[in-house]
């Protein structure tokens, strides 16, 4: 597909209904320089935009580790991808496109693998990357596939996040997008306390993609609530059920845990 930007997603289960891949579609078609095609690999195709390209979820047979964090599942899209080959451009389905993007088609050389920077690493001094937004050659992560299918416990038991596992085995290494390219909603949107009670999140300068890793999806930032359980409440309440025990954990992540609705989210992600 020479010439044409292709972005690949994946959507299973009911997590996230048709409304994400077709918001992500539009947000894509509003910032970038066309020709482009968006392909969703789902066992669910229903609702789904007619532009959108849809291909079945590829085949890979394993048993999904059970007591491990991350998104193991995004581990199917690292080997053959049928008729789509070349390079692509990974997108979660809930983030929000904020920039250009024509620059994630043109940075280093087309067989990088390149990763946004996580923010969130509990080692100290590890560069992890973040699988949100990343771009690679169709097929050349299959080795890690492979060695991911033949002991998929083990492996998730080692590196915890499929990301850390990408970061430090995909094959000839990987590279990360220039600082602050992709951001993080909580991390760098969020102000600190006690700002944000005041405040409403924001974009920072040069931002083309946020990311909303953890449970604070786009929906939960433009109600104003820290996930998707909770409830947003005005600041003097918040403050109050701090205290009067309708708090469902520790003081400080309770006065933490405080997000005032986000009015871009709510212009930028929609069709």
């Amino acid at each position: 597909m020479d010439g044409i930007k292709q972005i690949i997603c994946i959507k299973w289960g009911t997590k996230f209904g048709p409304h994400y891949v077709n918001r992500l579609r539009a947000m894509i078609a509003r910032n970038i320089t066309p020709p482009f095609r968006l392909i969703c690999f789902t066992d669910d195709a229903s609702g789904l935009h007619p532009d959108v390209v849809v291909r079945p979820l590829p085949d890979f047979h394993y048993e999904a580790p059970r007591n491990t964090l991350g998104k193991w599942p995004k581990s199917r899209l690292w080997g053959d991808l049928g008729d789509i080959r070349g390079t692509v451009l990974f997108l979660d389905l809930d983030v929000v496109i904020t920039g250009n993007l024509d620059d994630f088609f043109t940075f280093g050389d087309p067989a990088d693998t390149v990763l946004a920077t996580n923010p969130q690493t509990v080692k100290p001094f590890e560069r992890l990357g973040q699988t949100s937004v990343y771009r690679m050659q169709v097929g050349r992560l299959a080795p890690l596939q492979r060695i991911f299918a033949a002991d998929p416990q083990g492996v998730a038991d080692k590196y915890r996040f499929e990301q850390r596992f990408v970061t430090r085995r995909a094959p000839g290494g990987v590279k990360f997008w220039p600082r602050g390219w992709v951001v993080h909603f909580r991390q760098h949107c969020v102000p600190p306390v006690p700002l944000r009670y005041w405040q409403e999140p924001r974009i920072p300068r040069g931002a083309r993609i946020v990311i909303f890793a953890g449970s604070l999806n786009p929906p939960d930032a433009i109600a104003g609530r820290w996930s998707e359980d909770d409830i947003h409440r005005p600041p003097a309440e918040h403050l109050r059920a701090a205290l009067d025990g309708r708090r469902r954990e520790a003081l400080g992540r309770h006065l933490r845990h405080y997000l005032r609705p986000t009015g871009w989210v709510d212009r930028l992600w929609r069709e």
